[in-house]
């Protein structure tokens, strides 16, 4: 039997010949060693990391930004519409003041188309309204106004009013039968009403009388309230009857 040096000698770690015994070894005797994993027969090579692409960075932070400015110009322009609005009532407010004190008629601003005529009251709506003369686009962006070729409001015959359904006259779809109304002139004096007949028509066929037995008040706005697209052919007609 050979000895243990015959075979290659000891295992001892600080042995030459035994850290080289597979290498001495007879083939099919020495042992294939599987590489190490740090080593690059091993395994694949480590897929490098991509590189956040800057052009796609910057083009992210101008979205951001635009969004931002897109914003703020929609607060800004809905908090400038309100403001005008707020400053509007106030001067139509002081007209109809002036109006009342000299009896003529009073313009809100210089450059205004359109006066206040009549104040409008609705107590159960609490709703205060300052009438404005003619019912244009422009006038109508500021308060209900009065139709022309109408009776004057609080006077013999039928005096129709018209306003926007989702602003001014948005309390006329909360209006019954038997509500009160009243009627302010320049003059001083109030007229009181009451709500006699609601109805919706084609503005096509819509037949609004001019002369009527007693002083009458029509209220007219489009219909529905909730409609998404404006200028739709329906109108929604209070009528309201001198008490």
């Amino acid at each position: 039997m050979a000895t243990a040096a015959e075979r290659g000698g000891p295992f001892g770690r600080n042995d030459r010949e035994a850290r080289n015994w597979m290498r001495a070894s007879a083939p099919g005797i020495a042992f294939r060693c599987r590489p190490a994993e740090s080593s690059p027969l091993g395994s694949s090579p480590p897929t490098p990391r991509a590189r956040p692409n800057p052009h796609k960075r910057w083009l992210l932070v101008a979205c951001i930004v635009l969004a931002a400015c897109a914003g703020a110009a929609s607060l800004g322009n809905g908090l400038y519409i309100y403001a005008k609005a707020r400053v509007a009532q106030v001067l139509l407010h002081s007209a109809w003041i002036e109006t009342q004190a000299t009896g003529g008629a009073i313009k809100p601003w210089p450059w205004a188309d359109t006066h206040p005529v009549a104040r409008l009251k609705a107590p159960s709506q609490d709703a205060d309204l300052l009438v404005l003369a003619g019912a244009s686009g422009r006038t109508l962006a500021f308060g209900p106004g009065h139709l022309d070729g109408s009776a004057a409001p609080g006077d013999a015959g039928n005096a129709v009013i018209t306003g926007h359904r989702d602003t001014h006259f948005r309390f006329v779809g909360r209006l019954v039968p038997g509500d009160p109304l009243a009627v302010e002139r320049a003059d001083g004096s109030q007229r009181h009403f009451a709500v006699r007949r609601i109805y919706v028509a084609d503005f096509r066929e819509l037949n609004i009388p001019r002369d009527t037995r007693v002083p009458t008040l029509t209220l007219v706005t489009c219909y529905p309230f909730d409609a998404i697209n404006p200028g739709g052919p329906l109108r929604y007609v209070v009528v309201a009857e001198a008490t």
